[in-house]
């Protein structure tokens, strides 16, 4: 689950944590523009969305985000970083040309975005989670 992403937004660089209440993260629009979206809802944030910064794909199937009107969207996102199990940071590139998966959900006039994670496969994966990254 990214903890935080850095993006080009404007032709500049941000690197935006999660645990910032005002995080933004960028979404590349039907028409190829790129706009902010708030990233996540926080215990400290009113609001009936879920809790967190990430939407579990198996979830997302068993129609858990259903009542949130769900829509997949792309994530243009350079970088993104995870702790492993000892809590180490580490950071990992995003290959040119892909994408990390997005979903925005919706609860009346409240929108946020949440990243898209997958459960790592290998036996020897640091992660817990991971987001999925699509060409």
């Amino acid at each position: 689950m990214p903890e935080a992403v850095k993006f080009y937004y404007e032709k500049q660089l941000y690197t935006v944590y999660f645990v910032n209440p005002k995080a933004l993260l960028p979404v590349k629009t039907s028409d190829g523009h790129i706009k902010l979206m708030r990233w996540g809802r926080r215990l400290i944030q009113p609001g009936k969305l879920p809790m967190g910064g990430w939407a579990q794909l198996q979830s997302i199937y068993k129609g858990l985000w259903n009542e949130y009107t769900p829509k997949p969207v792309k994530l243009p996102i350079t970088q993104f970083m995870e702790k492993d199990f000892e809590g180490a940071a580490h950071w990992y590139d995003i290959t040119p040309g892909l994408w990390v998966q997005g979903l925005i959900a919706q609860e009346s006039d409240e929108v946020s975005l949440y990243i898209v994670t997958i459960t790592p496969e290998l036996p020897t994966a640091r992660h817990t989670r991971w987001p999925r990254i699509l060409a």
